[in-house]
């Protein structure tokens, strides 16, 4: 294997312990202790927080969206901690774990949610300036606009854009790749 990803073993650790970390149901727990909704069965069917918010109210949502911040978090902590300093790789490929965990949940049926904030969690960990331009933009269009949505919209278009900068272009490809599995989620789900 290549050096960005380290050894075999490392990347095989990485998507056990992602998909594991990615496939704890957060959303479903959290309605369920909250009103006993099954979000795959209610709103747009998605057990993600966006769906969370609109049946159980944005405060009840936020665990919701930290849990599923801190799955992709976690994942790209622990690639990065099982890697040689500069093999960047395995925390990519733990966040992708994640993702797929967090879309086809072990412990939920594997009927899961759509990724993205999963996403995002990793991004945090293993493109930290990138993300933060990112949460730059988003602030940057929430004030004017008040608008959660176009404002995570333009973070997400700024991120790689920013880490093309920042970390080159191999890196920003990887974070593409994880980019194009949050977008077929959307595409499958609207079917």
């Amino acid at each position: 294997m290549s050096s960005w990803f380290g050894t075999a073993g490392d990347v095989v650790v990485a998507v056990v312990v992602g998909y594991v970390i990615g496939s704890i149901p957060i959303a479903n727990l959290v309605a369920r202790r909250g009103g006993g909704h099954d979000l795959r069965e209610v709103g747009d069917r998605n057990p993600g927080y966006w769906n969370a918010k609109e049946m159980l109210g944005r405060r009840a949502a936020v665990p919701v969206f930290v849990g599923d911040v801190a799955k992709g978090a976690v994942a790209a902590g622990i690639g990065l901690a099982l890697a040689d300093p500069g093999v960047w790789g395995v925390a990519y490929v733990a966040t992708g774990a994640a993702m797929v965990g967090h879309a086809f949940p072990l412990f939920a049926g594997f009927r899961g949610g759509r990724s993205v904030l999963t996403f995002v969690g990793g991004a945090a960990v293993y493109a930290p300036w990138a993300a933060l331009v990112g949460v730059g933009v988003l602030v940057g269009v929430l004030v004017p606009t008040r608008s959660f949505a176009w404002a995570a919209r333009a973070a997400i278009v700024a991120l790689p854009i920013a880490q093309l900068v920042v970390d080159g272009p191999y890196r920003t490809a990887a974070t593409g790749v994880l980019m194009t599995f949050v977008g077929l989620r959307f595409l499958v789900a609207t079917r």
